[in-house]
């Protein structure tokens, strides 16, 4: 199994747009790794990205991915389903379709029943996205709580009792890799989690400093929504996973690569997510 981080960046990527901080500075005079795209991941074996931000495009790009056959989507948040147009530019022939010619070769579109009811309700000046795309022959919708290629699963795990944001179970021969992008807080008990691999788990603030010395109280409401670095840690012991990768780096948190790789140092098992790294079992 080889998965790639396509994108590690949060709700803002880094470098935030016109932002004069040390940390947007160095992201873009040296670029990834200190930059982070949207936060995005690739299953290679199976052509599945999860999640198309606002900037995927770039960030398939540089990472030379060449093939998206399956887009599966964890929940609809903004930053997560806001590159969807990436689809039109994988599969739309303009020149076939102004002679009324339609894709032959759809990409599927995965995600829980509500999630792609979430996704369905995006519009634009056309109507409905997803149903003007599938109109054109790009695309195809499953609604889906599990997914099979070859040896491959995914087991989609509603994270909530909306069941509208996922956990993803991936598993291939007897490894097993648990994906949690964004708000899964609190995190679903399931025995399937039992001895992972690898969990790569977003929405975790990674100290009490942040950007532009912000000191995070104790009272701040984001203790409540996002993990703290001791609940990760419990999570990791609970459920005796090897190896943790925080993604979903918020810009804000106020860190550049290099202080993410001190900071993996004082844990166990702990890595913090970069745009291009690969994880291979």
């Amino acid at each position: 199994m080889k998965l790639i981080v396509t994108g590690s960046g949060g709700a803002v990527s880094t470098p935030r747009p016109c932002c004069n901080c040390r940390v947007c500075r160095e992201a873009r005079q040296k670029g990834i790794p200190y930059a982070r795209t949207g936060c995005s991941l690739y299953i290679s074996d199976a052509k599945i990205l999860i999640d198309t931000p606002e900037d995927i495009g770039s960030a398939l790009n540089y990472m030379d991915i060449d093939e998206i056959r399956y887009i599966f989507y964890s929940h609809t948040h903004p930053d997560h389903i806001m590159g969807i147009r990436l689809i039109e530019q994988l599969r739309m022939d303009w020149l076939g379709n102004s002679e009324g010619l339609k894709s032959k070769e759809p990409v599927y579109i995965l995600g829980l029943p509500r999630v792609i009811q979430g996704l369905c309700e995006l519009r634009i000046d056309r109507g409905a996205v997803v149903e003007n795309f599938r109109d054109c022959g790009l695309v195809e919708t499953i609604e889906t709580r599990r997914f099979d290629k070859d040896d491959l699963s995914v087991e989609l795990i509603p994270a909530n009792l909306s069941q509208n944001v996922t956990v993803f179970l991936i598993q291939q021969s007897n490894k097993k890799v648990i994906y949690a992008p964004c708000d899964v807080k609190p995190f679903p008990h399931n025995s399937q989690f039992q001895n992972a691999d690898f969990l790569i788990i977003g929405d975790t603030i990674p100290d009490n400093i942040l950007k532009n010395g912000f000191v995070l109280r104790k009272e701040n409401p984001f203790r409540n929504i996002l993990f703290l670095m001791d609940e990760i840690m419990e999570l990791k012991e609970k459920y005796q996973i090897q190896n943790v990768i925080i993604t979903h780096l918020e810009e804000v948190w106020g860190k550049s690569f290099d202080e993410y790789r001190e900071l993996e140092k004082s844990f166990d098992g702990i890595q913090f997510a970069y745009d291009g790294m690969e994880i291979t079992l």
